[in-house]
């Protein structure tokens, strides 16, 4: 595999459409090999993708190679604390496998040095997910939500499948 040159840029409202359809089609993918299809509608679904893109602190970043789109992440930014969360991440189908995802996190970290910590959410069945931010990125598992601890904050969501998974931390100074 050659070098590739990875980068981000800010997604551009009039994109956000196809960053949408591009997201849901990657995470598509797990849900149907889990659940053996998806339930009613894409996961996550458009109201819970524009939540997402205009919460307060969101950046909604294009992931580039070699100047070519090849996902996207939101990430909001806490200013005053400096803790701040992945809450979405993707690669566009076709664009795994190829150390795209951990070229794009260096990318990120890089973009917000003040970070003091970063936290991002997976489902349980997302293996590939699990090893890429533990192995991969060097986060930590700090819980798994389930229906005997619930997560407290989980934002309104329509997704019907994100009741069980792991929140992960990663401590990039104290």
């Amino acid at each position: 595999m050659t070098s590739q040159n990875v980068s981000l840029t800010v997604a551009d409202l009039n994109d956000f459409p196809d960053f949408k359809k591009e997201l849901q089609a990657a995470f598509a993918i797990a849900v149907i090999e889990e659940f053996g299809g998806l339930p009613d509608g894409p996961i996550p679904s458009d109201r819970d993708l524009d939540n997402s893109l205009h919460a307060p602190g969101a950046v909604p970043l294009r992931i580039l190679c070699e100047g070519r789109n090849v996902g996207g992440a939101v990430v909001t930014i806490d200013e005053v604390t400096h803790h701040n969360t992945l809450d979405l991440f993707f690669l566009k189908v076709g664009e795994n496998g190829q150390g795209l995802g951990h070229k794009a996190w260096l990318a990120i970290e890089a973009r917000f040095p003040q970070t003091v910590s970063w936290q991002t959410h997976t489902p349980y069945f997302e293996r590939r997910n699990i090893h890429f931010y533990v192995n991969k990125c060097g986060f930590k598992i700090i819980a798994f939500f389930n229906a005997h601890h619930p997560q407290q904050d989980h934002r309104s969501s329509d997704d019907s499948i994100g009741d069980e998974g792991f929140l992960f931390e990663k401590i990039m100074r104290e």
